[in-house]
């Protein structure tokens, strides 16, 4: 289980980056619910909060997400370690160098979002 690594660019986070890179890493979320119901969660998170889902499977999501202002691309990947019981993120922008924090404020936004799905 691996999610793609983040560029050296700071348009990206993942719970999957190095823990001491503070620019790119965030903390893996744990959820205690069956995986079907924390799959669902996800994508009904991120089709209400402006993101597409573009592939889903028993224990992956990938979206998209298009900035208002400019159209800006961006992809969000989720993976679940059922062993863990760790949902993992990445959320990274297609093009450009800064994204002036909007992929994290995306996922600390879209977290708390997919837990209270989960109840």
């Amino acid at each position: 289980m691996t999610l793609k690594a983040c560029p050296d660019s700071p348009n990206c986070v993942s719970t999957q980056a190095d823990p001491s890179d503070t620019g790119h890493y965030m903390d893996a979320t744990s959820y205690s619910a069956d995986a079907d119901a924390v799959i669902t969660a996800i994508i009904d998170a991120v089709s209400s909060n402006g993101g597409t889902v573009t592939s889903s499977t028993e224990r992956t999501v990938d979206a998209l997400f298009v900035t208002k202002l400019l159209k800006f691309k961006d992809d969000v990947s989720f993976e679940l370690d059922d062993d863990a019981k760790l949902i993992h993120f990445r959320s990274a922008s297609r093009v450009g160098h800064s994204d002036l924090g909007a992929n994290r404020k995306r996922m600390e936004m879209l977290i708390p979002k997919v837990l209270s799905r989960l109840g």
